[in-house]
């Protein structure tokens, strides 16, 4: 194959992908427009067989009215031989023939009609709930497309919800990181304060009681119970007095 030949049939090939993808995306659109070309096409049926429904009846009434104009000939044509007008009963037996012939043209051809009708009828019954059936399972596939794209909809507006909560969740968790580094230079600070100024020292010696000027709970407690002490043993120790002039 030739480097044209295969340029070509590249090019063919792209145009017919990039045809299939319009149908495809459209392919919805395509199937009303082919539900109302049908609906056309049934409507021209009908006119068809309303058309050759009226030229049915027409030949009908035509042939009955040569089955009249016979029957009423066919009494002319006896008259006339019963008055030995035989060449007046002659032309009235050759128009009952001319009758007759149409007649017989006339006949099959309505036949012929009436069978068409009812091929006809038939095949506009039979397209008609084809087309019904199509509408139908057309209908059934918008909804399910509509609920397609409403899923694929709420799948992405899903995903952008959970990418933007793990976003913030980051951001958090970040924010709680810089808060925990910011409160622990602040407690470092703090310390190489305490050290600078001896603050830490005196917080060594206030806790253990140490530093003066401080009392701890059992300092309290321990002067508590030797002023208790000093109070009751001056009761104990006093001399009792005895009066002599009661006794």
């Amino acid at each position: 194959m030739s480097m044209l030949a295969k340029l070509s049939a590249l090019f063919r090939g792209a145009a017919h992908e990039t045809a299939q993808g319009v149908v495809d995306a459209n392919a919805l659109k395509i199937l009303d427009q082919e539900i109302r070309d049908a609906d056309n096409a049934q409507g021209k049926a009908r006119d068809d067989l309303s058309g050759l429904v009226a030229r049915r009846r027409m030949a009908e009434t035509e042939l009955k009215s040569f089955q009249d104009q016979i029957a009423k000939y066919e009494g002319s044509a006896r008259t006339a031989l019963d008055r030995g007008q035989n060449d007046l009963a002659l032309e009235v037996a050759g128009r009952i023939a001319e009758l007759e012939t149409q007649i017989g043209e006339r006949g099959p051809l309505i036949e012929n009609m009436k069978g068409a009708e009812v091929r006809l009828r038939a095949a506009i019954a039979t397209t008609d709930q084809k087309i019904e059936t199509l509408r139908r399972e057309i209908d059934i596939v918008k909804v399910n497309d509509s609920v397609q794209k409403a899923q694929s909809s709420v799948a992405l507006q899903s995903a952008g919800a959970q990418s933007r909560i793990g976003s913030a969740a980051d951001s958090l968790q970040r924010i709680k990181q810089r808060q925990a580094i910011n409160e622990e230079k602040l407690i470092a600070s703090q310390e190489l304060e305490d050290k600078r100024t001896g603050a830490d020292l005196d917080a060594k010696l206030k806790a253990a009681g140490i530093l003066p000027g401080h009392s701890s709970a059992n300092d309290v407690l321990a002067r508590l119970q030797a002023r208790e002490v000093k109070i009751v043993t001056p009761l104990i120790e006093a001399p009792v007095v005895v009066d002599k002039d009661r006794v």
